[in-house]
């Protein structure tokens, strides 16, 4: 059974189209890159995944049970969308961790908050996290102390916390320097061998290609091309997936 289910998610803003009707879904273990220019409507999908918009028309299921239908979108309540919320995590271009905190407690506040254990429970699972992602020497240390890097690294842990279905990333290396876009990217890669389910919009051709499993090329509000690594990329069948390929390769070498 698909742990995500999404079936014909439309979203507009004002008069302007950015979701035209996308159905797609992933099994457990997976992991889904998804491609494309600027404005083809990647982030606003995920942002409708994690409830920080509402999706205009369509239905997304998680683990067989329905969470969203949008004809009836207006019933659900404050705490069923957040809960809702919680079978994904996000992690953001911008890292987004709060700076008055050090890592440890950036990590461990949404489980403390939602009582997701006893405080020792939730200390000792985020320092396994702390470990995982490599910064277990950084872990009284505040953001403006780290790296980028080393932020992003921290908002994977801090998402990880909650245990999510889904893992959900935003263009994760967009904001870091090319030296540390590395780091950030062997955690994904670490994170699949231990059968995480993972969402990735990236501009990162050579790590789409190796990491996934299915791969979305999106153009224009619509899934233009669907498919495996080897199908997408070596073979693709429509001429604005081929073109987008193209350029990369000019300009990146990808």
């Amino acid at each position: 059974m698909s742990v995500l289910e999404v079936k014909g998610i439309k979203k507009s803003f004002g008069k302007t189209e950015v979701l035209k009707g996308l159905d797609f879904s992933l099994n457990k273990g997976e992991v889904l890159s998804i491609i494309g220019s600027s404005g083809s409507g990647k982030t606003t999908l995920l942002r409708c995944l994690n409830f920080l918009e509402f999706a205009d028309s369509g239905t997304i299921s998680v683990n067989g049970k329905q969470i969203f239908d949008a004809s009836s979108v207006k019933k659900l309540s404050d705490s069923e969308i957040r809960e809702n919320r919680l079978h994904f995590g996000l992690v953001f271009q911008s890292f987004n961790l709060f700076p008055q905190y050090n890592v440890l407690k950036n990590i461990t506040l949404a489980p403390t908050l939602l009582k997701r254990g006893t405080p020792e429970e939730i200390e000792a699972k985020a320092n396994a996290l702390i470990e995982r992602v490599g910064l277990t020497d950084k872990k009284d240390s505040y953001p403006c102390q780290l790296s980028g890097g080393q932020q992003q690294r921290v908002a994977i842990a801090r998402a990880l916390a909650l245990e999510p279905d889904i893992l959900c990333f935003d263009e994760p290396t967009s904001a870091l320097d090319p030296e540390l876009t590395g780091e950030v990217l062997r955690v994904i890669r670490d994170l699949k061998s231990g059968d995480s389910t993972m969402i990735v919009v990236t501009h990162e051709m050579e790590f789409a290609r190796s990491v996934s499993d299915k791969v979305i090329f999106m153009a224009d509000g619509v899934i233009e091309e669907y498919g495996s690594p080897e199908e997408v990329f070596l073979s693709p069948k429509s001429a604005k997936t081929r073109s987008f390929l193209n350029k990369d390769i000019e300009t990146n070498g990808n």
